[in-house]
């Protein structure tokens, strides 16, 4: 098999296991943990696992003019990422935040843009623009079953998530592009870990690890191992063989996974608003990301 289709293949599993996660996350919070102390939780688990798998990789020595670029990473692709996304997820449904999380193709194509001057096309524009309204439109309307507290406000944190994960695709970029994953990731945790730190500590000392049922644990430890563990090694293999933008496509996945994941276990339910802003925002995303066959990834 290629390394483009362990590529996709990466990028794939990547898409199933966010896309599960919407639900599983949804059930340890906020009642058995706190978005923030969950955050701390995960990234200090995996910073370890991360510290631990780079003595199997090769040794290599990142050049401290590279330090800045990995800072920014850690900001964008770990702190405001995650910090966003959780909060917001506890205010919202797991459905309306991973419709909201495919306007990042589009998010990721408007900051190539303006940072690597990529040219702009009149259907991509009106793509953006289909896109950008379905996910308002979500924002402003979208309600939710279950204890989705304050809807709009977890939706609009998720879409700065999305924001913030898009800069990071385009940020780590380069990064694959000098050093092996193992050198540059454990790095990036570390100084993600230091930026969460301060948000996270104090919910993470409210935790009541003896009141915690047991397959809520099994929740978290899968939160930590695969959504923040795997996913990111998942994706670094993706970004090395594949543009930003095409990894991106692959977040399109995620609400098919997450709405059939959560409708099976009876957690969210679709209404007329999620259906339409899903239909605008996969319309634009399409536009977007439609390419002439000459073009490569």
């Amino acid at each position: 098999m290629s390394k483009r289709n362990w590529a996709l293949i990466a990028a794939t599993m990547v898409s199933l296991i966010y896309g599960v996660s919407f639900t599983i996350a949804k059930d340890v919070m906020p009642t058995y943990i706190k978005p923030f102390g969950f955050i701390l939780l995960r990234v200090f688990g995996a910073t370890i696992l991360f510290w631990l798998i780079s003595f199997f990789g090769p040794t290599e020595k990142i050049q401290l003019k590279d330090f800045p670029r990995i800072i920014a990473a850690a900001f964008f692709g770990v702190a405001l990422n995650m910090l966003t996304f959780f909060k917001g997820l506890s205010f919202t449904s797991p459905i309306s935040a991973a419709v909201i999380m495919v306007t990042t193709p589009i998010i990721v194509l408007i900051l190539s843009a303006i940072i690597m001057k990529e040219k702009m096309i009149k259907r991509k524009i009106f793509g953006i623009l289909l896109g950008l309204f379905g996910t308002g439109f979500l924002i402003l309307y979208g309600r939710s079953i279950g204890n989705a507290a304050n809807a709009p406000l977890g939706n609009l944190l998720v879409f700065i998530n999305a924001v913030s994960y898009a800069f990071y695709l385009i940020i780590v970029k380069k990064l694959m592009d000098k050093y092996n994953a193992f050198t540059f990731v454990k790095w990036i945790y570390t100084f993600g870990l230091l930026m969460v730190l301060p948000f996270g500590w104090s919910e993470y000392q409210e935790i009541q690890w003896a009141t915690i049922p047991t397959y809520i644990l099994w929740e978290i430890v899968f939160v930590v191992l695969f959504t923040t563990f795997f996913t990111y090694l998942f994706n670094l293999v993706s970004m090395r063989e594949l543009k930003p933008t095409t990894v991106a496509v692959f977040i399109y996945l995620q609400p098919l996974f997450a709405t059939v994941f959560a409708m099976s276990l009876g957690k969210d339910e679709l209404t007329w608003v999620k259906i339409i802003s899903a239909v605008l925002i996969f319309t634009g995303v399409y536009l977007v990301t439609q390419k002439k066959k000459s073009q490569s990834q």
